[in-house]
């Protein structure tokens, strides 16, 4: 079962124009068929007048569940190119519903197919992408002299600070990856010559922030 996998950082849209013809591309987050059908369902509510609403979206482990939809755009002109777009970017648990108000001029296929990867593309960009990992939450409590050595280590390891609590001593909670928790818990011990006390918690998901690139576009 894989577990780590990136998504959209939050639902949002964002609009183009090509050749007159506004393309709009929301962007959600949805984890069944019937929370995509739902997202799809506002976004028509929201926009009754467009000329089409397509769409595409990638769910499960292992992207089991890839849907796409032309709604009437020439075949393979619309749900297909939004559907590689979500898979070129390796999005999970994600839903894009590009509408379509026609301006007037006819695209011809290709410049469909660049229409539609482009807004989707640049939604993608628009709302940003998260990496979500799942984490195993380790609870390191300190006297307040460590307390800086602790928090360089942190810093420099690039582990994720959950919670910081000041009290008589620092309680800091950070978020582990499963397999690293091991290595983690004794790497800190070595550091504060085992002047410290770890207890492990939870197992949850977090999210870390990932950078997309313009190349990851289709601009052919």
């Amino acid at each position: 079962m894989e577990t780590d996998y990136l998504t959209v950082k939050a639902a949002g849209k964002h609009e183009l124009e090509s050749k007159k013809s506004r393309f709009i591309a929301d962007l959600g987050r949805v984890t069944t068929e019937a929370e995509a059908q739902a997202f799809l369902n506002d976004v028509i509510a929201r926009e009754p007048k467009a000329t089409h609403h397509c769409w595409a979206y990638v769910l499960g482990d292992h992207d089991y569940i890839q849907r796409e939809s032309d709604n009437g755009e020439p075949s393979g002109t619309a749900g297909v190119p939004i559907l590689t777009v979500l898979q070129r970017n390796h999005l999970r648990n994600t839903i894009a519903v590009v509408t379509r108000y026609f301006g007037g001029i006819k695209l011809g296929a290709g410049g469909l197919i660049r229409a539609y990867s482009n807004a989707t593309s640049t939604g993608i960009e628009a709302v940003g992408v998260v990496k979500r990992v799942q984490q195993r939450a380790v609870q390191i409590t300190v006297n307040y002299p460590h307390y800086d050595q602790l928090t360089h280590y942190l810093e420099e390891n690039h582990l994720i600070v959950l919670q910081t609590l000041y009290t008589q001593v620092v309680q800091i909670t950070i978020g582990v990856d499963l397999a690293a928790v091991e290595a983690t818990t004794q790497a800190l011990t070595d550091l504060l010559n085992d002047r410290l006390d770890i207890k492990l918690g939870d197992v949850a998901y977090h999210e870390v922030p990932v950078e997309i690139h313009a190349s990851s576009r289709d601009d052919a």
